[in-house]
């Protein structure tokens, strides 16, 4: 309970206003597409040079965990997600939107995260030295299997035909091979200069999502300015709260799945908001509104990804291996102060170290709190005219894209994506899937890789992979997700129902 005497050094003024200062930025940042928490936290860390080690890292925490909540709102009210980690978000949450919710599902959503990041952060504070020897145990091929396990979901995210979701996610396995091979050094794919240094997944995000609803808002022409404008419905906080919280299922599933992948280093958010989405869905007695701007949807996904960041600095601050891209930064923050990760980094480090966590614990109700005050605002986006959406939404697109890498390159890559997807839409194809395969095939590929050069100087490939408790409990997770999918669109297909 040592964390409980450091509280008062987060109320500090100079404390406090950068834990507030952070928050906001955090928000524009993460609402505003391409700029993904990673590249928040990497462009905060010259501004920490002149701080305290302390003050610099409650800067650092306060844009990670706010970034993450941020992206929803982009996600919810233009279909673009604001990070990977928002993918499953759009899936309900743009859908609420367009029906008038824009507000409501803003409010379940940034109170999904509180629930979320807060049970993460208390994870990361008691259970910090046997999480991370539990983290440690997750070699190539348990990081293998994890990855295949979300395979297993990309069939359930189109929305509609089973074999349609899958061949989407088959596309993006096949675009995640483009560039050189990460492991071998080969060139693959590569038939024009851009594809040189692969697809960017921020870019791609972009092109996916963005792309063909600009091209469809553009289609509409300003016949929109005299038709249906939507009709952005106020909501009751009350309503909000009693909704997250009567969502046990969800919120249960989103915050049990983020806090166990944000252990996994390398993993990610992205995955633990889609695992978490298919996983509720799979679950729900409502199952069939998914997708169809159902509440639970935005629950399980945005609590998922709030989850992911308490333990996924875990093996961070115990072993020096980052939980997730985001904590990769954040270790450079912390070497940068003179402050090296390490089993003692608690006993060294304290009033370093516990000033950072509890302000990532109180962070995550400053966030909420600053994210419930503008959501009635930020719902009146979904009142802009079509034709000066499209506008707004395609310089966005472009500026993000170009942002990442400062390369025209993945602007074209972004453009093609979606044109190429609005077209695949137009037959039936998701999104959701096949990005879910372009994030899915470097983390699959590259540990059987790796996994495989172990293997072949220990008992082989079959062993490596196929034996270890924790390999047999993932490979049957993995058959139970595929059973459990197939059975549910057996039933539904004899019952006349939607997948």
């Amino acid at each position: 309970m040592e964390f409980i005497f450091y509280f008062g050094e987060v109320f500090t003024f100079w404390s406090f206003s950068l834990l507030l200062l952070g928050t906001i930025f955090g928000l524009i940042l993460g609402a505003t597409p391409g700029l993904s928490p990673t590249m928040a936290v990497a462009l905060a860390i010259p501004f920490t040079f002149k701080l305290e080690p302390a003050q610099g890292l409650i800067l650092l925490g306060a844009l990670y965990t706010s970034t993450v909540a941020g992206g929803a709102v982009s996600a919810i009210l233009l279909k673009i997600p604001g990070a990977p980690a928002n993918i499953a978000t759009t899936l309900d949450g743009y859908t609420m939107a367009q029906k008038g919710e824009g507000a409501r599902a803003l409010q379940v959503s940034f109170l999904a995260s509180l629930f979320g990041g807060v049970i993460g952060v208390l994870l990361l504070i008691f259970l910090t030295p046997i999480l991370a020897q539990w983290a440690l145990a997750f070699g190539p091929s348990e990081s293998f299997w994890v990855a295949i396990l979300g395979v297993t979901i990309i069939g359930t995210l189109g929305g509609g035909s089973v074999v349609k979701g899958l061949l989407a996610g088959c596309i993006g396995l096949w675009l995640s091979t483009i560039g050189f091979d990460d492991i071998l050094g080969t060139q693959r794919f590569i038939f024009h200069s851009s594809l040189s240094g692969g697809i960017n997944i921020i870019a791609a995000l972009i092109g996916l999502f963005a792309i063909p609803q600009v091209i469809s808002m553009f289609a509409k022409g300003r016949q929109t300015q005299d038709m249906e404008v939507i009709d952005v419905k106020p909501h009751s906080l009350f309503k909000s709260v009693r909704e997250v919280f009567s969502s046990v299922r969800a919120l249960g599933i989103g915050t049990t799945v983020g806090s166990i992948i944000g252990l996994i280093p390398g993993v990610g958010g992205q995955i633990a908001g889609l695992v978490a989405y298919d996983q509720s869905k799979n679950f729900s007695t409502n199952r069939k509104k998914f997708g169809k701007g159902h509440h639970e949807g935005v629950i399980a996904a945005e609590s998922a990804n709030n989850a992911m960041v308490g333990p996924s600095l875990v093996p961070l601050l115990t072993l020096s291996i980052p939980g997730s891209p985001t904590a990769a930064v954040l270790l450079g923050g912390l070497i940068i102060h003179g402050i090296f990760p390490g089993p003692n980094i608690f006993r060294d480090y304290p009033t370093v170290v516990w000033p950072f966590i509890n302000s990532m614990l109180i962070g995550q109700v400053v966030m909420c709190i600053f994210g419930l005050a503008i959501a009635g605002y930020a719902a009146r986006i979904a009142r802009v005219p079509s034709h000066i959406m499209a506008a707004i939404v395609l310089t966005l697109a472009i500026f993000g894209s170009y942002s990442v890498q400062t390369s025209m390159n993945d602007v074209y890559v972004m453009m093609i994506l979606g044109i190429g997807m609005y077209f695949l839409e137009r037959y039936g194809y998701s999104a959701a899937p096949l990005v879910l395969g372009l994030i899915l095939g470097p983390i699959a590929e590259g540990n059987f890789v790796e996994g495989s050069m172990i293997a072949n100087a220990q008992n082989g490939v079959a062993t490596y992979f196929l034996t270890g408790t924790l390999n047999l409990v993932l490979i049957l997770m993995v058959v139970a997700s595929i059973s459990y999918s197939v059975w549910l669109e057996l039933r539904s297909s004899k019952a006349g129902l939607p997948s």
